[in-house]
């Protein structure tokens, strides 16, 4: 019998999005869509972004699974993810965008705000990933994990002490899981936007970006939720089966920018959220 080839990692079929229901989550859903195959998605708040996500990825040949996820209380992730991955009959991929923040300062910051974000975009996200690494563990075939931190799990932000935090250890537990993972076939790793046209930034579902001026950010305009899906799609394909414990940012070269933005502002809004 002919060696197994280690690059030999099938399409996904069967691939779970968390927080579906619009933004960067919903244009992975539709991104990952393959004929014959399976996309569950889930929704905390906007069940009807959730079944017009199904809609989009019904049209691309997939069958959705659509179910509501509230990661505040994160215990709850588990059972939810254990029913969608039965509904699909495996899995092969997950896309953790479930997330939330907040724009309040440090001195502000109640603890219950605090923690109610580290819930939703650390505590939910680990349960989600260990749980999806569980069944593709079972299945023994490999499989993909992607997480959705933000240039803020490298960078700070005024006014979003627990965001930062939460994406910061989400970027590490990318790359634990990355380690522990790597044996069983299974590649783990982050995807960091920058600024996206989506709801979550005050703006429309894939934004038309031409006309947006952000002289900060060196391709000057923010990015579109479909340019980040096709980071994450080549994540989960068989052509980035090589790639793991990586957090690829897709922020139109705002991390670049360091000290060149410190240095060159000219007035003292960055102060205030």
């Amino acid at each position: 019998m002919p060696a197994q080839d280690p690059t030999a990692r099938p399409d996904p079929r069967r691939v779970l999005v968390t927080g579906a229901d619009s933004g960067i989550g919903k244009a992975c859903a539709v991104r990952l869509a393959r004929e014959g195959g399976h996309v569950a998605i889930t929704w905390h708040e906007d069940e009807d972004g959730a079944q017009r996500t199904a809609a989009e990825v019904r049209e691309r040949g997939a069958e959705p699974h659509v179910a509501r996820l509230d990661l505040s209380d994160p215990t709850t992730a588990p059972r939810v993810v254990d029913e969608l991955v039965g509904a699909m009959g495996g899995l092969d991929a997950a896309v953790l965008a479930a997330g939330t923040g907040t724009a309040t300062p440090l001195l502000d910051l109640d603890y219950a705000t605090w923690r109610h974000v580290l819930s939703v975009d650390l505590d939910g996200a680990f349960l989600c990933l260990q749980s999806a690494a569980r069944h593709l563990v079972e299945a023994g075939a490999g499989g993909s994990i992607v997480a959705i931190t933000s240039v803020h799990e490298h960078a700070p932000r005024v006014g979003a002490a627990p965001y930062c935090a939460a994406k910061g250890g989400l970027g590490l537990l990318v790359k634990v899981a990355a380690l522990e993972l790597a044996e069983h076939g299974i590649t783990v790793n982050a995807v960091a936007p920058g600024e996206i046209g989506t709801p979550m930034t005050g703006q429309e579902d894939e934004t038309v970006t031409r006309g947006h001026e952000r002289p900060g950010v060196p391709l000057r305009r923010p990015g579109d939720a479909r340019e980040v899906a096709a980071v994450v799609e080549l994540l989960c394909s068989p052509d980035g089966g090589y790639t793991t414990g990586a957090s690829w940012s897709v922020d139109g070269g705002m991390l670049t920018m360091g000290p060149m933005a410190g240095s060159h502002l000219q007035q003292d809004d960055w102060r205030r959220p």
